[in-house]
C-alpha cells in the first residue's frame, strides 16, 4: 500500500487514453466537454498542469482522423492556459476496441491515465472523484455504472447474463464496468508485462491486483453516431473473457461426458437384463434422441477444445497486436 504520508494531489501529469472509431459526429463535443473539465481539475487543484488527450483512430472510415489531426496540430498559442494538448495515434487498420486501447495506454504518458470511450457515456462529472479516490491511494479507479434504468429490459437482462456467465466461469471482473478506468504509471507498467495477443483488458485490469476502489456515475445516452458494441461483438467478447481466463468449460465438457457415458451403462445394463428376462426391450425413438444428444454434446465439446486450440495458435504465431501508422502531436517525451 502506498504511503500515507506521500502527497498525490495535485497530479503531476495526466493523460486520458480514448479509442475512437468512427466518431466523427461526437469528437468535437468531447473536445469541448473535456476542456471545460481541465479548467474544473485546475481550479479544484486536482492537477497541476492542462492533461493530454491521445486519440487512437482505430481505422476509422470517415473524418475523425481529420478531427484528431487538426486538434493536434493546433498552435498551443491558439489554446486557452487551461486547454488540454491533443496527441493523435493512428492505427493500419481496424484493429479493436480492445487494441486500440491497449495502443493507447502502452503509448500514453503521465503519472496517471485515464481511459475513456469517445462517445461521452463515460461521464466525465465522474474524474474527479476517480482522481480523488487515487489521492486516497487507490492505484486503480473503476468507473462503474449506479443504473441501467435506461437500457431497454433486453439489455438490462443480458447484461446480467453476461456478468453471472463470466463469474460462474470464474473470471474476476467487476459489474457494470466497460473500460472507464484510472490507472497509476505502476499500474500500467505491469499491464505492460502481459503480452497478450488475445486481449480481455477488463479481466486483466483486475487480475493486476494494487489498490483499487469504484467510483460509480450515471451513464448518460449517447451523444451522437451509433454503438460500436452490438450483439455479436459483445457474445464475442464475453467468450473472450471466458476462454482468456478460466479453464471451467473444459472441465464442464468433461463432466456432461462422464454423465452421459454413466447415463450410457446404465441404459445398456437395462436392456441386458430384460433380454435376460425374454422382454423385449421396445424404445427405437429413445435410442435415436440418445443418440443425437450425446452426438450434440460431442460437438459441443470440440467446440470447446476448439476454441482453446485456436487461441493458443494465435498466441504461439506472435503476431502484433496492433500497428501503429502515424502520430501526430506532443512528442510523450515532453509529458502532458
Amino acid at each position: 500500500m502506498s504511503d500515507p504520508d506521500t502527497p498525490r494531489l495535485p497530479l503531476g501529469r495526466l493523460s486520458f487514453v480514448i479509442p475512437c472509431y468512427n466518431e466523427a459526429e461526437g469528437l468535437p463535443e468531447l473536445l469541448r466537454r473535456l476542456g471545460d473539465l481541465s479548467d474544473e481539475l485546475l481550479s479544484k487543484g486536482l492537477i497541476a498542469a492542462p492533461p493530454l488527450l491521445v486519440l487512437v483512430d482505430d481505422g476509422s472510415t470517415d473524418a475523425t482522423w481529420e478531427i484528431i489531426e487538426k486538434a493536434a496540430q493546433a498552435p498551443a498559442s491558439e489554446a486557452g492556459a487551461g486547454t488540454p494538448r491533443v496527441r493523435g495515434v493512428r492505427l493500419s487498420r481496424n484493429h479493436g476496441h480492445q487494441a486500440a486501447l491497449l495502443a493507447g495506454l502502452l503509448s500514453a504518458p503521465g503519472d496517471v491515465l485515464i481511459s475513456m470511450d469517445a462517445d461521452l457515456q463515460d461521464d466525465p462529472a465522474a474524474i474527479p472523484r476517480m482522481i480523488e479516490a487515487h489521492g486516497r491511494g487507490a492505484e486503480i479507479v473503476f468507473g462503474v455504472r449506479s443504473s441501467r434504468q435506461a437500457d431497454t429490459a433486453f439489455k438490462r437482462r443480458s447484461a446480467r447474463m453476461y456478468y453471472e456467465t463470466l463469474r460462474s466461469m470464474g473470471v474476476d471482473i467487476v459489474a457494470d464496468h466497460a473500460d472507464y478506468r484510472l490507472m497509476s504509471r505502476r499500474a500500467i507498467e505491469t499491464l505492460r508485462r502481459y503480452d497478450e495477443v488475445n486481449l480481455f483488458l477488463r479481466g486483466i485490469v483486475r487480475q493486476i491486483g494494487f489498490d483499487t476502489e469504484i467510483v460509480e456515475y450515471e451513464r448518460p445516452e449517447r451523444f451522437a453516431g451509433e454503438s460500436k458494441y452490438p450483439l455479436g461483438k459483445m457474445l464475442a467478447l464475453a467468450l473472450d473473457g471466458v476462454t482468456s481466463f478460466s479453464i471451467r468449460p473444459l472441465r464442464y465438457a468433461t463432466w456432461i461426458g462422464l454423465a452421459a457415458a454413466g447415463m450410457s451403462f446404465l441404459m445398456v445394463l437395462y436392456s441386458v437384463v430384460g433380454w435376460a428376462m425374454g422382454r423385449t426391450v421396445e424404445g427405437w425413438a429413445s435410442i435415436v434422441v440418445a443418440v443425437f444428444m450425446l452426438g450434440g454434446f460431442q460437438l459441443i465439446a470440440l467446440g470447446i477444445i476448439g476454441e482453446y486450440v485456436g487461441k493458443i495458435y494465435m498466441e504461439t504465431k506472435r503476431r502484433p497486436r496492433f500497428i501503429v501508422d502515424e502520430i501526430v502531436g506532443p512528442d510523450p517525451e515532453d509529458g502532458p
